[in-house]
């Protein structure tokens, strides 16, 4: 029998009843169990999710397989944010944590992230020993057992993960600041797992916060719980009401952020990450260094250069910035698909801190996001990102699989000067332009990441790079 669970960039995802079903838990979660009893002991791991759908049951499923495997199950009764979690293990010492969330994903998906002991994602070295012990207890027909059908998430020990998560936060930013500039700032939820912390933590301060999608729908609305532009237009409109300066989102178990400027801007977080890394060089002098996927822009390398600091580009997923950050590498690291944190903070996306820290830079610079950026290109230079899906069919996925393996000279009529391949295949031109191609493991779906130099560039690139997948 071969498992249909495997480990991606962000855990195991899959459709709820599909594959995403309570058979196949137990026999991921007894495959964690598996992993974790390699470790040293005691082995305690803590159980959490996000609101989806049946998250509580999933939640109970796995605390009592954990226990029939001789694990120690520690439930988190409430939804809490992926990175609260992340420092929750790291808190109580644990052996990592099983984490029922989907992240953005639509409301039919549900899924399991696992971290490891330091709070971080876990690396494919652990996930490959996850997925071998999955088709071992898969083959054999057992050995996921729970001890009792009848058991409660209630009879397993509890914790609420929130107080010193906050606490944690309030130590990193400077909420004073924020109070005391008098700006005012729109919360989005999206429904999800960050309900009742950023806005907890500047209410507190003194800060006027209001929230839109701040209360628990299992649907997100009927659409994914993703803070992307088009998604935003609620919270857009209660801060034209309210005259906010900033709309500040995370993503259905707040690892993800989304940013709006005051004039109703959204700031794509390739520029976020960006604006943050400069301004922690400014205020708090970490010039330790940046870290950026592979895909994230070469504004961030131009700081890098202007400062001084070194750069490590990685390949896509938070795992491998994590561990840099759990080496004190770097002052922040990012991935152009809103996921960041900072220095002595948790190895794990934060889409709660990145909102926080963007609220205090707008308050303590007296300066919009759009014209903190503009005085960013002064300084280094512009840079103009975006992102695009194309989605093939399987004859026009192996053509592409196929076409990959070459290293091109030229595209578009520019000429190729550096092929890089730490994820995917980026091409770097002449003029200091790039495109990055990756095919996603779990669809025929090819991500082209385009970055030029000037606006006027980017239409002409984007065509070329649709024309090198489609053609």
């Amino acid at each position: 029998m071969t498992s249909a669970i495997k480990f991606g960039t962000s855990g195991w995802r899959a459709i709820v009843a599909d594959e995403f079903t309570v058979a196949n838990i137990r026999l991921a979660v007894a495959g964690i169990a598996a992993y974790v009893k390699t470790l040293p002991a005691p082995h305690r791991v803590l159980v959490g999710r996000d609101p989806r759908f049946l998250g509580e049951s999933f939640v109970a499923e796995a605390a009592r397989v954990l226990a029939g495997a001789g694990v120690t199950p520690i439930v988190i009764p409430e939804a809490a944010p992926t990175p609260a979690i992340a420092y929750a293990v790291r808190a109580l010492k644990t052996s990592g944590s099983i984490n029922f969330t989907a992240s953005h994903n639509p409301p039919e998906y549900n899924g399991i992230k696992y971290s490891t002991p330091d709070g971080a994602p876990a690396l494919p070295e652990a996930t490959q020993q996850i997925e071998a012990a999955i088709e071992e207890i898969a083959g054999g027909g057992g050995g996921h057992d729970v001890p009792s059908p009848l058991a409660t998430a209630d009879q397993f020990e509890t914790v609420d993960v929130k107080p010193a998560f906050l606490k944690r936060l309030a130590e990193l930013v400077d909420l004073k600041a924020i109070a005391k500039s008098g700006i005012k700032v729109v919360y989005d939820p999206f429904w999800g797992a960050g309900r009742g912390y950023p806005c907890h933590l500047l209410r507190q301060a003194g800060v006027t916060v209001e929230t839109v999608h701040d209360y628990r729908d299992v649907l997100f609305g009927g659409r994914a719980p993703e803070p992307s532009d088009e998604l935003l237009d609620a919270a857009k409109k209660k801060m034209t009401e309210i005259g906010a300066a900033l709309v500040i989102a995370t993503d259905g178990d707040a690892d993800r952020f989304g940013i709006v400027d005051g004039d109703g801007t959204f700031i794509q977080p390739n520029y976020v990450i960006a604006l943050l890394f400069d301004y922690l060089v400014e205020t708090r002098g970490w010039k330790n260094g940046v870290a950026k996927s592979v895909a994230t822009t070469n504004l961030i390398n131009a700081l890098a250069e202007f400062y001084k600091v070194p750069l490590y580009e990685t390949p896509v997923g938070f795992k491998y910035i994590g561990a840099l950050i759990d080496q004190d590498k770097i002052a922040i690291g990012g991935e152009e698909s809103a996921g960041l944190t900072i220095r002595g903070h948790v190895p794990e996306k934060d889409g709660v801190i990145a909102g926080l820290l963007v609220a205090e830079m707008v308050a303590t610079r007296g300066a919009s996001l759009g014209a903190q950026l503009k005085a960013l290109f002064a300084k280094v230079g512009s840079y103009f990102p975006v992102r695009e899906n194309f989605h093939l069919t399987a004859e026009q996925k192996a053509a592409f699989t196929e076409k990959l393996k070459a290293d091109p000279n030229e595209l578009g009529g520019r000429k190729v000067v550096q092929v890089v391949r730490t994820d995917g295949l980026k091409l770097i031109l002449d003029d200091g332009s790039w495109v990055c191609f990756r095919l996603s493991g779990t669809e025929p779906v090819v991500r082209a990441y385009t970055e030029t130099r000037s606006e006027r560039d980017l239409q002409s690139l984007r065509s070329a790079a649709e024309k090198f997948v489609l053609s």
